[in-house]
């Protein structure tokens, strides 16, 4: 399990076309992939599972606690993302509720996040 930032301060300003505004890249993918958006409410929880392909989630609203293998959670919150790799257990638990987009893909190409480990 990896923790990413997609928050604005990761981001690059476009002043392309007289653009003006604030890009955070999260995925490139060559082969097909499967977005949705997932809404847990008040102590939601995506049951422990084994992730059939490699997913992202992003989450855009609210905080929870996320784990892979490990027995240990992990907080997260709006502005991060989480990457879980083929067959890869996790789980997400939130108390106060969270909304959250998932990216699903064979092939995800995270290399152009900004991973919290190198924050520290």
């Amino acid at each position: 399990m990896e923790v990413y930032q997609f928050n604005k301060e990761n981001g690059k300003k476009i002043t392309k076309f007289d653009s003006n505004f604030i890009m955070s890249r999260i995925t490139q993918t060559q082969k097909g992939a499967h977005i949705g958006c997932m809404h847990l409410e008040e102590n939601g929880v995506i049951g422990y599972h084994q992730a059939v392909v490699p997913q992202l989630l992003l989450i855009v609203k609210g905080e929870g606690i996320v784990r892979g293998k490990e027995v240990t959670f992990t907080p997260v919150k709006s502005g991060e993302a989480v990457y879980w790799e083929k067959d890869e257990w996790h789980e997400t638990k939130t108390e106060v509720g969270l909304t959250a987009i998932v990216i699903e893909s064979e092939e995800l190409d995270v290399s152009v996040m900004t991973s919290l480990k190198n924050d520290s």
